[in-house]
């Protein structure tokens, strides 16, 4: 099992920045790649963008925000999610994932057997 907690999300204003958290524990040597999703109240979970545990491989959604970027600290269990020039459109609860299978592409949150609680990341004037 991969134990994943998310930290980090606040209540920001538009062209702030957050980084989130996302400390891995438990058989972390099991995972292929990790990501970020965010689901929006009354809307689906959509994903952001992930990073391959083993390599150094992006992977990136069709709505690629350019503003987001995610990094990795192997050593440590950590995945990070730095969110620049946030929007209001951007408010939602984050969520950290892995996924312990091979694949092509990482968009779809079907490959992704690990989740942690969520963080809520809420942007408003």
């Amino acid at each position: 099992q991969v134990h994943l907690v998310e930290s980090g999300g606040g209540v920001v204003q538009p062209g702030d920045s957050l980084r989130l958290s996302c400390a891995a524990s438990g058989r972390t040597y099991s995972v292929r790649v990790m990501g970020w999703f965010r689901q929006a109240p009354g809307k689906e979970r959509e994903f952001v963008t992930a990073i391959s545990w083993i390599d150094d491989k992006v992977y990136t959604g069709d709505n690629q925000k350019d503003r987001f970027i995610i990094s990795k600290d192997n050593a440590k269990n950590m995945l990070y999610l730095q969110m620049n020039d946030l929007h209001v459109e951007d408010t939602a609860a984050y969520y950290c994932a892995a996924s312990t299978y091979w694949a092509e592409t990482y968009s779809d949150d079907i490959l992704y057997d690990h989740w942690g609680q969520g963080t809520q990341v809420t942007v408003s004037s």
